[in-house]
C-alpha cells in the first residue's frame, strides 16, 4: 500500500512540474514578447518607460527560473533523489517570498503605474505630428481603432494636439473615428469633414469619434494578464510544495527503507551447537 502511495505521489508531481515546465516557458515568452512587441499598447509603453522593460526582464528571469524549478522537481520526484528535491524546495520557499513581496509592491505601485500610463499616452497625444510616421504614434493608432475608444480619460484629450486644433475644417484622428457614422478610411493622421458653413474652426463637438477613453480599458487588460499570471504562480508554489512535502514524507519510508529497517529488527537465531 505504501509502494502503491509512492508511485503515485511521485508521478503526480511529475505531471504537475511538466504543465509548469510549459508554464514558465510562457511566461518567458511573455517577458520576450513584451521587448520585442511593435503592434500593440505595450509598444508606446517602451518607448518611454523604464518600468516595462524592467518588467520584461523580471518576466524572463522568471519563466526560466520555473523552468529550471520544473526540471528539477520532475528528475527528483521519478528518482526520488531527496537531496534533490530538498534543493527544490528550498528555491519554492524563495520563490513564495518573492512573490509575496512582488505582489505587495505591484498593489502599492498600481496608482502610481496608472500615473505613468497617463503621462506618457497624454505626451504623445500632444505631440502627434500627421507628416510623421514612427512606430509610437502608429502603434496608439493601432490601439484606438481596435478598442474602439478614443485618447486617454476621452476624446477631449485630442484638444491639446496644436496641429490637430489649428485646422480651420472640422478635423478630428482618424484611429478615433466612429465607423458607425463614417464610412472606412485611413485609420492614421487627421481626417477632415467636409466643410460646413455653419461651423467655425475645429469644434470638437462635431467630431465624428468614439467619446469614451481609452484608459480603462488598457488598464483593465493589462490588470487582467498581470492577476493571471501571478494568481497562476501562486498556484503552482503552493501546490507543488504540498505534493513535494509528501514525496519527502514517502521517501524517507520507501520499501528499501523498510525492508533494511526490518531486517535489522529481526532475531538472529543463536549458532546450533556442536
Amino acid at each position: 500500500m505504501g509502494s502503491a502511495c509512492i508511485k503515485v505521489t511521485k508521478y503526480f508531481l511529475f505531471l504537475f512540474n511538466l504543465l509548469f515546465f510549459i508554464l514558465g516557458a510562457v511566461i518567458l515568452g511573455f517577458g520576450v514578447w513584451i521587448l520585442v512587441d511593435k503592434s500593440s499598447f505595450i509598444s508606446v509603453l517602451q518607448t518611454s518607460s523604464n518600468s516595462l522593460r524592467v518588467g520584461s526582464y523580471v518576466f524572463m528571469s522568471v519563466g526560466a527560473f520555473t523552468m529550471l524549478m520544473s526540471f528539477l522537481g520532475c528528475i527528483g520526484a521519478v528518482n526520488e533523489v531527496r537531496c534533490l528535491l530538498g534543493v527544490y524546495f528550498a528555491f519554492l520557499l524563495l520563490i513564495l517570498i518573492v512573490q509575496v513581496v512582488a505582489g505587495t509592491v505591484f498593489y502599492f505601485k498600481t496608482g502610481e503605474v496608472k500615473q505613468e500610463m497617463g503621462n506618457i499616452v497624454m505626451e504623445l497625444i500632444r505631440n502627434y505630428n500627421s507628416s510623421h510616421n514612427n512606430s509610437a504614434q502608429n502603434t496608439w493608432d493601432y490601439v484606438q481603432a481596435q478598442v474602439h475608444c478614443c485618447g486617454w480619460v476621452s476624446f477631449q484629450n485630442w484638444t491639446e494636439n496644436a496641429e490637430l486644433m489649428s485646422s480651420t475644417n472640422i478635423t478630428y484622428p482618424c484611429s478615433c473615428k466612429d465607423k458607425k457614422q463614417v464610412n472606412d478610411g485611413p485609420v492614421m493622421g487627421f481626417c477632415q469633414l467636409p466643410s460646413n458653413s455653419t461651423v467655425i474652426g475645429n469644434d470638437p463637438e462635431y467630431w465624428p469619434v468614439y467619446e469614451e477613453g481609452c484608459m480603462e480599458k488598457v488598464q483593465a487588460w493589462l490588470q487582467e494578464n498581470m492577476g493571471v499570471i501571478l494568481g497562476v504562480s501562486w498556484a503552482y508554489s503552493c501546490q507543488s510544495a504540498c505534493a513535494g512535502t509528501s514525496i519527502l514524507k514517502t521517501t524517507a519510508r520507501s520499501p528499501s527503507t523498510e525492508a533494511a529497517a526490518v531486517s535489522t529488527s529481526l532475531p538472529i537465531p543463536p549458532p546450533q551447537g556442536s
